[in-house]
C-alpha cells in the first residue's frame, strides 16, 4: 500500500460518526484528498469517551475504509477535539522590547505569547492552542506582525483555549490504541472554520455554528482573528429522539425519516405530502402527514438557535457579526434551517460546505465533512512550517512549539 510522500490524515470523531479523509499536498492547491473513510461512531458522546474499546473499534473501521481508498498507511493523524469540556477564554501579554535598537524581534514576539498564556487554570485542565488575535507596540493597536517594528513595549492579546486533561487523553489513547499516532490535537470549530469561511468574512465579523449530532459548536471571529468559542448541549441527535417519540418509531427510523423527510419549518411542507413510518414492536408502518413529522422537528431548531442567540448575547460580540452566520456539519443539511436560523438571529445565513481541495472534491464536498476537510488544511500548513514527527504520548506539554507554530500559521 504504499504511496510516495507522507500521507495528511484528519480525524473527527464525532457522536454518530468517526470520519478519516486522507490527503496530500497539491501542485495547485493546498491538498488533493485521495480517500475517505467513515463508520458508526460507538464509545464517544458529546466529545468524550465513554467506552475506550468500542472508540478504537470504531477508528479501526474508518481508518481502514479510508486506507483501502487511498492505497496507503495511515500511522499518524490530526485529530479534532470538541465537547463540552473544552472552553475558551482571551488574555494579554506585555514584555518589554530589548536591545540596543528597541526593534521587535521574533523572540520578542514569543515571549510576549508566552506571557499572555501564563493565566491561572485549574489543574485538571491544559491549554489546547494559543490563538494571537492583534499585537500593540507602545500605543499602535491593530498590528498583525510586529517583528521589526521599533517601541519599548510589545502586547499581545489572545485567545486560549482549553480542555479537560482526562478527556483529552482519553481521546488521544483511543487513537493510540487503534495504531494510529496523534500528530495534533486541533479544535474542531478551529478546523471546520478553516474549511468553510473566507479571509474576508473573518475580518468582517462572522460566525461558524458547527451542528454536531450531540454538540453544536460555534466559534466567532473578528478583525481576522479568533474572539470566543463554546459548545451548546444540542444538535441533530435531539432532533432525532423527538421524532422517536413523536411517532413512535425505533431510533435508525427517526433518523432515516429526518434525513430523507425532514424539515424544519412546517410552511414549507405541502399538506398533502405524507410519509410512512414504522412501528415499534414489530406493529404495522403507518401513513402520516409530514406536516405532522415538521411540527416535531420546528421547536426543536428553533430551541436550538434561541440558545445561539443567548451565546452571541453573552459573548457581547453579537453586534459584530457583519458577514452574518455559517452552519456547517450534518446538522446544517436539514430543509429549512436556514430560514428558522435568519429569523431567530436576525443575521444573514449561509450553509457552508468545504471548498478550495482537490482530487475527490465531490465526494466531501458536503457540510458533515467540514471538520475532517479543516483538520487536513491544517495539518497541511503545519507540514509546511515543520517537519512530521511523532507525537510524544502526552500532547500538551508540547506548548512552547505550540505557540511557535501557531504564529508561524497566522503570520
Amino acid at each position: 500500500m504504499a504511496r510516495p510522500g507522507h500521507p495528511i490524515v484528519g480525524l473527527d470523531i464525532g457522536t454518530t460518526k468517526v470520519c478519516v479523509l486522507i490527503a496530500e499536498h497539491s501542485a495547485t492547491g493546498p491538498v488533493d484528498v485521495i480517500g475517505v473513510g467513515s463508520a458508526p461512531s460507538r464509545g464517544m458522546r458529546k466529545g468524550v469517551v465513554v467506552n475506550l474499546d468500542a472508540c478504537v473499534g470504531s477508528i479501526k473501521q474508518a481508518v481502514e475504509e479510508a486506507e483501502l481508498m487511498a492505497g496507503c498507511s495511515v500511522d499518524r493523524a490530526f485529530v479534532g477535539v470538541a465537547g463540552a469540556h473544552v472552553r475558551g477564554l482571551n488574555s494579554r501579554g506585555v514584555v518589554a522590547i530589548s536591545g540596543r535598537d528597541h526593534e521587535v524581534t521574533r523572540e520578542d514576539v514569543q515571549r510576549v505569547l508566552a506571557a499572555a498564556r501564563a493565566v491561572n487554570i485549574p489543574p485538571d485542565r491544559e491549554i489546547v492552542h494559543v490563538l494571537p488575535q492583534e499585537f500593540m507596540v507602545d500605543d499602535q493597536e491593530g498590528i498583525h506582525d510586529p517583528a521589526g517594528m521599533t517601541g519599548a513595549k510589545l502586547e499581545a492579546n489572545v485567545h486560549i483555549v482549553t480542555a479537560s486533561v482526562t478527556a483529552a487523553q482519553n481521546l488521544v489513547n483511543s487513537v493510540n490504541r487503534a495504531g494510529v499516532e496523534v500528530e495534533e490535537v486541533v479544535l474542531e470549530q478551529l478546523a471546520a472554520a478553516d474549511a468553510v469561511l473566507t479571509q474576508d468574512e473573518k475580518e468582517m465579523g462572522i460566525a461558524l455554528v458547527d451542528i454536531g449530532a450531540g454538540t453544536t459548536d460555534l466559534v466567532i471571529f473578528d478583525r481576522g482573528a479568533i474572539r470566543h468559542i463554546a459548545v451548546l448541549p444540542t444538535g441533530g441527535e435531539h432532533v432525532t429522539n423527538d421524532i422517536a417519540v413523536g411517532l413512535r418509531t425505533p431510533i435508525p427510523e427517526a433518523e432515516r425519516i429526518k434525513k430523507k423527510h425532514g424539515c424544519a419549518l412546517a410552511g414549507l411542507v405541502g399538506e398533502e405530502d405524507t410519509i410512512e413510518v414504522l412501528s415499534v414492536g414489530g406493529r404495522k408502518p403507518r401513513v402520516l402527514s409530514r406536516q405532522i413529522l415538521c411540527e416535531i422537528i420546528q421547536p426543536r431548531v428553533e430551541e436550538m438557535f434561541s440558545l445561539i442567540a443567548e451565546e452571541f448575547v453573552r459573548s457581547a460580540f453579537d453586534r459584530c457579526l457583519h458577514a452574518g452566520v455559517v452552519l456547517t456539519g450534518g446538522g446544517a443539511m436539514l430543509e429549512g434551517i436556514q430560514e428558522i436560523a435568519e429569523d431567530a438571529l436576525d443575521v444573514p445565513v449561509r450553509l457552508g460546505a468545504p471548498s478550495g481541495i482537490g482530487g475527490l472534491a465531490g465526494t466531501v464536498g458536503t457540510p458533515q465533512y467540514s471538520t475532517a476537510v479543516g483538520l487536513a488544511l491544517h495539518g497541511a500548513r503545519r507540514r509546511l512550517t515543520r517537519p512530521p514527527r511523532p507525537a510524544h504520548p502526552f500532547l500538551f506539554s508540547r506548548m512552547s512549539d505550540m505557540v511557535r507554530g501557531w504564529f508561524r500559521e497566522v503570520f
